[in-house]
C-alpha cells in the first residue's frame, strides 16, 4: 500500500555535514534572532544555547527547570515560551536554554519544534520537507 502526503515547503541541506541544519527564527517581543539549528529526531526537547535567550532578554533562571541526560552526561536547562519560526512556519512553542554557558548545541526536537511540523526527510538527497501541522 502506498501513502502519500504534501507539503509547504522543500529545503536542502548539506548530507555531507554532520546533522540537518537548518535556520530558526525565534521571537520574542519586538526582538528577532535567527538561529542555525540542527533538526533532531531523538531529542525529546528544543534546547539552545543560553547566549541566545539572553539575547532575546530572557532571565534564564527564571524559566522552567529540567535535567536532561544524555549519552554523554546531564544538563539542566530552562524553559521558556517564545515564537518560533521555521522555513516561514510560525507557531508558539516552550523552548530550553542551557543553564552552562559552555554548552554549544542549537536543536530543535519533538517538543517545542517538530510537534508544530510535518517533516518529511530524504537523506541521500539532503531534502527537508515541512508543513505546519495545523495545515
Amino acid at each position: 500500500m502506498a501513502y502519500q502526503m504534501n507539503f509547504d515547503h522543500l529545503l536542502t541541506y548539506d548530507v555531507g555535514a554532520p546533522g540537518i541544519g537548518l535556520e530558526v527564527t525565534m521571537k520574542l517581543s519586538d526582538v528577532d534572532l535567527v538561529i542555525s539549528a540542527k533538526l533532531d529526531t531523538g531529542a525529546s526537547n528544543s534546547i539552545f544555547e543560553r547566549r541566545y535567550g539572553e539575547q532575546l532578554g530572557l532571565l534564564i533562571e527564571s524559566g522552567y527547570r529540567q535535567l536532561f541526560s544524555t549519552a554523554t552526561g546531564n544538563f539542566v536547562a530552562y524553559g521558556h515560551n517564545l515564537t518560533m519560526n521555521v522555513a516561514d512556519i510560525e507557531f508558539e512553542a516552550t523552548v530550553f536554554f542551557a543553564e552552562d554557558e559552555h554548552y554549544n548545541r542549537n536543536v530543535v526536537g519533538r517538543f517545542g519544534g517538530m510537534d508544530h511540523l510535518k517533516v518529511g526527510i530524504v537523506d541521500y538527497d539532503g531534502k527537508l520537507y515541512l508543513s505546519s501541522y495545523d495545515e
